[in-house]
């Protein structure tokens, strides 16, 4: 029986490099086929071409057994190929309906009929987010990160389409937000659409799909079905080696050094009557549901929204952080959950990132000669073409290394991660888990906060989990994703989703 899509000897070059090579790649109706592989692999690219935005050098495309050519998107979209970047495609100083329909706005006569358009719009969002509703009349530019996947998904959803290529879209999503994105593509299949499935998460992997193709250096290595394949075997595949120790040894007790962070009844607008100590030489893992407090913390640490009562201590020295300036002063650095848009500058080479955090200090100049740039992108294991390059060109964990690396140029002594591993493969989540871990063994006291509770258990020393602004309990090293959602909600006998983690293999 024909497949609703073949791709059949797909190969691309960018300026003489292959970085394509004889891919074939089928999917059915009412099936979910997840492609997976490490940063690099070819993934987004692969899908790039099927949604128009770049044209094979090689090979061929069929659409219900009929040859298809894509110049432009606009081709793609009107042959029913509807595709959820990893990246967000959004104007921020647009509204959300204007977003969902950009370009396809209902007319009355030669009028855009907004009303008609914000209508479709809220069904939309209503069935994607029925218990955090999004305006449709909201700029996207002010929602957060999470908000604006779901405007992503919902401008996708609102295509007429035969095919969906979803591209890590629960990299942004909470637990309760990627169990209803999992119910939409299931309703999705049994409708009959073909969805092609990109996830570093092998969780939702086994949860959603039907088959599964491994893509590595640009080249297909494998297509199975789920159920012929284990989650070691599928990380085997994809990285070419085993990764039996997925998370680095704890330090202990004996690892933990003197107290090097102290906030007593700390808060603000949004978190109040914070109680958190923090050792040199240890990882704290910050745990809890979106809109818990998390990332609302580590913005007040680092002064982007200042704590406006109760106390800050760093090495036992009461300190009042106003601005990053202040917080980056103290010896403070923050890898923000938004690395594209908070901590790096991608037209910008490495080197001129690496220096970013540095410059504003006063001991910068002094300082700026002496200190190794190069040696700095060593100790991260950065793979790049150079120092010149620059960092857009770069794999999400690589991007993710050079945030690193901008941060040990400051010699912190405390540093927190907000979503340290989203978006990053397997194998280059294990690189930035042995340098989290590795800062730690030299003194460093980390804050680590993560929606994956796999990561928060396999990474942390402790784990503090929040609830409505405020800390809701603390747990010694190990617990249980049970132990942390009950915490997280207040509610006995949950069951931790299995959304929620999906960080281990």
């Amino acid at each position: 029986m024909t497949r609703l899509l073949e791709m059949r000897d797909i190969g691309k070059e960018f300026l003489g490099v292959r970085v394509l090579e004889g891919i074939d790649l089928d999917c059915d109706r009412g099936e979910v086929h997840a492609i997976v592989g490490e940063n690099g692999a070819g993934k987004s690219t692969l899908m790039k071409i099927l949604a128009g935005a770049y044209t094979a050098s090689a090979g061929e495309i069929r659409i219900d057994g009929e040859p298809a050519s894509f110049n432009h998107p606009l081709e793609a979209q009107h042959a029913g190929v509807a595709i959820i970047y990893q990246e967000f495609n959004l104007l921020p100083d647009r509204t959300v309906a204007e977003n969902v329909f950009l370009g396809r706005e209902p007319r009355r006569g030669m009028l855009v009929d907004r009303g008609a358009m914000e209508e479709r719009t809220r069904e939309l969002l209503a069935e994607l987010a029925p218990d955090d509703p999004i305006s449709a009349r909201e700029l996207v530019g002010q929602l957060p990160v999470a908000r604006q996947q779901t405007v992503e998904i919902a401008k996708a959803l609102s295509l007429d389409a035969r095919i969906l290529v979803m591209d890590e879209p629960t990299a942004a999503l909470a637990a309760h937000e990627v169990e209803r994105l999992f119910d939409r593509v299931r309703r999705l299949r049994e409708r009959g659409l073909a969805v092609l499935y990109i996830s570093h998460r092998l969780r939702e992997v086994f949860d959603l799909a039907q088959r599964v193709t491994v893509l590595k250096d640009g080249k297909r290595v494998t297509t199975k079905p789920v159920g012929e394949v284990t989650p070691p075997e599928l990380v085997r595949l994809m990285v070419g080696r085993e990764l039996d120790d997925y998370f680095p040894p704890r330090a202990g007790p004996e690892g933990r050094g003197d107290l090097r962070l102290r906030l007593r009844d700390a808060g603000n607008a949004t978190i109040s009557g914070i109680d958190l100590d923090v050792h040199a030489g240890e990882i704290v893992g910050i745990a809890g549901l979106q809109g818990s407090g998390r990332t609302e913390l580590a913005r007040a640490i680092f002064g982007v929204e200042p704590l406006l009562s109760g106390t800050l201590e760093l090495d036992g020295t009461q300190r009042r952080i106003r601005s990053p300036h202040a917080a980056i002063a103290a010896g403070v650095g923050f890898v923000t959950e938004d690395r594209k848009s908070e901590g790096l500058a991608l037209a910008q080479p490495v080197r001129d990132n690496i220096s970013l955090a540095w410059r504003g200090l006063r001991r910068a100049f002094r300082r700026e000669h002496a200190l190794g740039i190069a040696e700095l992108a060593r100790a991260v294991e950065l793979r790049s073409r150079g120092l010149g390059q620059e960092v857009r060109f770069l794999s999400g964990g690589n991007q993710q290394k050079v945030v690193l690396a901008k941060w040990l140029a400051t010699e912190p002594r405390l540093v927190i991660f907000d979503e340290p591993t989203r978006g990053i493969d397997v194998g280059a989540r294990a690189g930035i888990h042995d340098l989290i871990r590795g800062l730690a063994k030299e003194g460093v006291a980390v804050l680590m906060i993560s929606s994956e509770l796999p990561e928060v258990i396999g990474m942390s020393d402790r784990v503090v989990v929040l609830r409505g602004g405020t800390i809701a309990g603390e747990l010694a090293a190990g617990p249980s994703e049970s132990e942390i959602m009950f915490l997280a909600t207040g509610e006995r006998d949950i069951a931790a989703p299995a959304a929620a983690g999906g960080g281990s293999a």
